[in-house]
Parts: structure tokens; sequence; C-alpha cells
């Protein structure tokens, strides 16, 4: 009783350390940015977050803190009087926490010392020449520092340090040998190894047992970071990872089994709707709608009210995101809809980050004409609909009068003209933007040899937008998360996905989605959600499949959801957005809870 009193009194600090705070680089930035009001919630005055300060953009993010009310902000200031380029301020997200950014640079002649420390202490080669790995270590370096000078000022409080991923972790190392008073959990999303391996090897999954992981790290040019992660995993007193997937891979590429799954959530309070998210969806298709018209009707047109939109998204990794299999799907799927005939059309999206020139000028073109016949429309209905209200109060006779007799010849002639050259006989391009190294890129070499070119009679149409969508776009003015509600279906049937943000955010938006059995969120459905299938969430196998048996199950899925009418697509919106909430941090933040409690024993 008297234990649980003092916990109460003079809770643990915990304090966060990730390459992502403040700085947008990956998944894990959505982990911790949404976590931080439940974190808060739980441990409001003794939570604190560690990151670098890597550029000015960081700026837009904080507000930086003059007046230091408590010891986070006496370590921050005490390590600037020591000369270290270090700010305080508040994270301005939901919950506002506390931040420490420290500019993760010193001076060469103690870096070199720093890695030859590393090399004697723990037998880490780092070789000069990678920015990044210099970076984090010396970022490694001056957050050691920012502990030091913690337990000096903690008065005796237990301190927990939760490290995320080999770029935030290296402090474990020195904390274990010298033996400080810190706790230290560290969580890795994907291992290094594990990322390079999936993409290069066939059967990853079914030789994880094999794989010697120092001969596999020399083989990728990776040896410095696998190395860190390794010893992290060995050296922390408590070891998470985001999936039984992962756990999985942990077990064979670290040797360690992780004590604690920590599943990734969302904030699902920001993506709430209520009973707006039905209009939300008509209102955002119908800008995507336009998008369609100015990219096809110029060449030929279909039944818009017929027409189902799919995407895809995420970082461009063929294999890893299941970009093959989901092109295999529709290749099927295609050849299906047009043997019975079907009226119904589908719009799949690839959208992901590439390497591009410009957006093609003919896309930009067709959309620029396509809003020229819309002004010409406009100005003829104006002028007919003024011209009607005069005849029809003054005319006698009640008799409709010829409409055509209202349209000056000036506009007449102008609608033809841009009609006429807006009319094209290409094919609509399947890529949007002109790609640098085009000939190399896979999804375009795909649907080149598979002959998915967006023809008339294609039920199945393509639209490759190598570049993210936000609301700046030209081509959608939309931003994200508006773009996935106009949509349908998500569709992530990946190979090597950790846990999968994207189907996840789908759900929270009241869109169904596709997410396969080798991805985190999959499994973690399949074990806790058996009924997933009603909620509109289709898992792909994979795990012991074969890529065209999977690949079939895939088309069946997406054949299924076309033959739904739209009072079922209604409904299924409905069912996927209230699963949504077994989500949110607030149920899943007792995951990291457990993880805590671990460091007492």
């Amino acid at each position: 009783m008297g234990k649980k009193q003092q916990s109460n009194t003079n809770p643990a600090l915990l304090i966060e350390v990730a390459w992502e705070v403040c700085n947008q680089v990956g998944g894990i930035y959505t982990v911790i940015r949404s976590k931080a009001p439940a974190m808060m919630k739980n441990h409001e005055g003794s939570f604190c977050m560690v990151g670098p300060y890597t550029g000015k953009h960081i700026q837009a993010e904080i507000e930086p803190i003059d007046t230091i009310t408590d010891v986070f902000g006496q370590v921050a200031a005490n390590m600037r009087k020591k000369g270290y380029d270090v700010v305080y301020a508040e994270w301005l997200i939901t919950g506002r926490p506390h931040v420490v950014l420290i500019n993760p640079v010193i001076e060469e002649k103690a870096l070199n010392v720093v890695k030859y420390l590393l090399w004697k202490n723990h037998g880490i080669n780092a070789p000069g020449g990678n920015k990044l790995i210099d970076q984090v270590i010396a970022f490694a370096f001056l957050t050691k520092l920012f502990f030091d000078e913690l337990i000096k000022l903690s008065e005796d409080k237990k301190i927990i340090a939760h490290f995320h991923e080999w770029m935030a972790g290296l402090p474990i190392l020195d904390i274990k040998r010298e033996q400080l008073p810190v706790k230290s959990v560290f969580t890795t999303h994907a291992t290094q190894l594990g990322r390079h391996l999936a993409i290069n090897s066939p059967l990853f999954y079914a030789h994880l047992p094999f794989f010697n992981w120092e001969e596999e790290a020399k083989k990728f040019g990776i040896e410095t970071e696998a190395a860190i992660e390794f010893n992290c995993a060995q050296k922390c007193d408590v070891f998470t990872t985001v999936s039984e997937v992962t756990a999985r891979e942990c077990k064979h590429l670290l040797k360690r089994v992780p004590e604690v799954i920590v599943p990734n959530g969302l904030n699902i309070q920001r993506f709430e709707a209520l009973h707006e998210f039905q209009n939300l969806h008509a209102l955002h298709k119908e800008r995507i709608h336009e998008f369609v018209m100015g990219h096809f009707f110029q060449s030929y047109s279909f039944d818009l009210d017929k027409t189902v939109y799919f995407f895809t998204s995420g970082r461009y990794e063929y294999k890893n995101k299941g970009f093959d299999l989901t092109l295999e799907a529709l290749i099927h799927l295609n050849e299906q809809l047009k043997q019975e005939g079907s009226d119904i059309t589908v719009v799949m999206f690839f959208v992901t980050k590439r390497d591009y020139l410009s957006i093609k000028p003919e896309v930009l073109q067709s959309r620029a004409v396509m809003e020229e016949i819309r002004q010409v429309c406009e100005a003829i209905q104006k002028q007919v609909g003024k011209k009607l209200f005069v005849e029809s109060i003054s005319q006698q006779d009640h008799k409709l009068p010829e409409l055509n007799n209202f349209v000056e010849e000036y506009w007449t002639l102008r609608y033809r003209r841009t009609i006429q050259s807006w009319k094209s006989s290409r094919l609509p391009s399947v890529m949007t933007h002109r790609l640098v190294n085009e000939e190399q890129d896979e999804i375009m070499n795909f649907v080149k040899r598979r002959n998915l070119l967006n023809k008339p009679e294609d039920k199945v149409k393509i639209i490759y937008h190598p570049d993210f969508i936000n609301s700046t776009n030209p081509l959608f003015s939309l931003d994200y998360s508006q773009f996935v509600r106009g949509c349908h279906l998500g569709i992530f049937p990946s190979y090597y996905e950790p846990w999968g943000y994207t189907p996840l955010e789908c759900m929270a938006s009241g869109v169904p989605a596709v997410t396969s059995d080798l991805s985190g969120f999959g499994d973690y459905l399949m074990k806790h959600m058996p009924d997933h299938e009603k909620g509109g969430m289709y898992v792909v196998e994979r795990g012991k499949r074969t890529f065209d048996w999977s690949a079939k199950q895939l088309s069946a899925f997406l054949y299924k959801f076309l033959k739904q009418n739209r009072r079922d697509r209604i409904m299924q919106r409905n069912n996927v957005e209230s699963y949504s909430s077994a989500f949110d941090w607030s149920n899943l933040i007792k995951h990291y809870e457990e993880a805590y409690r671990l460091t007492e024993k």
C-alpha cells in the first residue's frame, strides 16, 4: 500500500526518445504524435520527448518555452550553458507535450573520439562518409549527456527512457555499461535487415530461422545500422515491437523475443465525422469525379454513377507494399468484368513518391480545357436562364420557346471550338507525371507488359500518381485525408509491413480496406477481430500461399466488393467506421504502460 502511494506522489520520469520527434520521416512520426495525448493524460508533468533538431522546418512544429518550470527545462538550460545547441519547447499537437530538441552535430575531433569509444566499448564500427550515421552517433552522445544531467537533478526519482529504433537507441549501450539509474525500453518498428531481406529474398519468411544477421548486413552495406539495432535489443531492460509478425522477425534476426507487443493506434477523435462522414464521402468523391472527367473524357467517357474508386498509397516498395500483387489481381478483375459485360468501371489510383521532372503537360492541358468548357457552359446557362425567364412571363401561348435561339452566336462557336480542341483519339495516360528513369519503373513496366493501358474496353483503369497528395496538388485540390474519404476502397496487401497505418487510417475515415496477414495490422485483425470482414476489412492470405493464389483471392475480394449495391456499401462504411474505436490510443496505450511496469522487475 505504501509503495503504491509513493509511486503516485513521486511518479517516475518518463522520457521518449525518437528521431521522429517533431521531425516527419516515416511512420514512427505518426505513432509518437498520435500517441502524445494518451501519454500526457497518463504522465502529465513527468513526461518529455527528446529528438534531433535537424532543420528550420521544425520551427513550425514547436513553440519555445521561455519560463523553466520543470526538471526537463532545467536540464536543457544546463546543456545550453555548456555550449550545446538545445531547444526546449511545446510540440504544437494535441496534448502539447514538452520536447527537448538537440542539434545532432559535434566537432569532427569529438565525433572521432565517440566513434572510437563505440568500437572499443561495444564492438560497433562506424566508418566515415555517412552523414546520417554521423548524426545518429552525435545525437546519441548528446542524449547521453541529457540523461547524465537529468540524473543529477531528478531527486532520486525513477527514470524510464523509451527509445524508438536504432536511430535513437544508442544511449542504451552506455547507460547499461555505466550502470546508470535509468531503466530502458527499446522498440523496433521494423528491423533494418528485415526490410532489405524481404525485398531481395523470395522466401523471406521461410528462410528467417537460417539468416546470419552479420553476413546479411554486410551484403546490404548496413553493418553499422544492424549492429546498433542488435546491441540495443540485447542490452535494453525491456524489448518491444509493434506486432506478432515483427516479433518473429526479432526472434531470428535480433536473437531476442520481445517482452511486450505494442500495437500502433490512432487518435481516432481526429478522424471522427459522426453522421457527416457519408456526406464527406459524397463531397470529396465529386472532386475525384472532376479529375477523372478531365483525365479520361477527352478520349472516351463512362458512367460516373457506376464508377468505383480504389487506391493504394505509401512508400515506393514495389514488392513489400504489395503493388505487384495488386496489379496482378487487377488483371484478373479486368478480365472477369469484361467477360461478363459489366457496366461497372474501376479507377485504381497508385499514390506513392518517386523522382519526377514535372506533371505531364497533356494532363494539365486536358484539365485546363475542361475548365474552359465548364466556364462556357455556365455562361450559356446564365444567358439562357435570364432570357427564358423574360420570354416565359411575356408569352401568351405558354409554349416552351426554342432555347437555341437564346444563345448568342459567339458562345455557340466558342462552345464548338472548345469541345473540338479538347477531344482526342489518344489513350488516357496511366502516369500523371514525367518520371525520372521511367523505363526502370516496375509499375509502368507491368502495365505496358500486360497491356493494362486505359483502353476504352478495359473495365479497370489505372492512374499512377508518383507524388503524395496534398491540398496544393493542382490535379485534385484535395488533401490526402479528403482523397481517402472520396474513394470507395483502400488496397494494401503488403508482403512486408511491421504494422501498416494506411488501412487503419482508412478504417478511421469510414473507408473499407484490404490488408494482408503478413502486415502487423492484418495479423492483429485475424487474431482479435474474427468478424473483420463484416466490418469492411479484408485480409489477403500471403504467409502460406503462393503469389498467384493470393492474387486470385484479392481479385475475388475486389469482385465481391463491386457486387455490393449502394446501400450495402453505405452500411459497410458505417460498420468500418464504428470498428475504428478499438484502435484508439485510449484503448491501446495499456500495452506501453505494461512495458513501463516491466522495468520495475
